[in-house]
């Protein structure tokens, strides 16, 4: 169950291809294999209302959460590590230009308050023979 949610400042969403940053976050967490792949989700959060650092208008930010089930430390450090990276990629362009905060944090899931129901996996199967 890897859910990804990117948390980002609206000031960003006239200069970064925010359905981008989803695909690029998504198809580099569907190369992991410790992330199974019909569980994974990715969205993306605008924030209308933030302040970042001193308030000023130009600071912006991505964060990055990853909400798993758990995982050994080395596992989470390596997918943590994948994904940050794709994230800098992604972002250096606009990066080089503005104030930007990026972060990413990995959360573990308590299984005993998890309750869950999909058919994505019988498609998936039908879909790749």
């Amino acid at each position: 169950m890897p859910h990804q949610v990117i948390e980002y400042s609206a000031n960003l969403e006239a200069e970064l291809d925010i359905d981008g940053l989803v695909q690029t976050m998504h198809e580099t967490a569907v190369r992991i294999d410790a992330l199974p792949i019909g569980g994974i989700r990715t969205r993306a959060a605008r924030r209308d209302v933030y302040r970042v650092a001193d308030s000023h208008p130009d600071n912006t930010f991505i964060n990055v959460t990853l909400r798993v089930a758990p995982r050994p430390p080395e596992i989470k450090k390596e997918v943590g590590e994948r994904l940050f990276d794709a994230l800098k990629r992604f972002v250096q362009p606009e990066f080089d230009k503005r104030p930007m905060a990026l972060s990413l944090e990995i959360q573990e899931i308590d299984a005993e308050f998890r309750w869950k129901h999909s058919n994505i996996r019988d498609y998936l199967a039908q879909r790749n023979g």
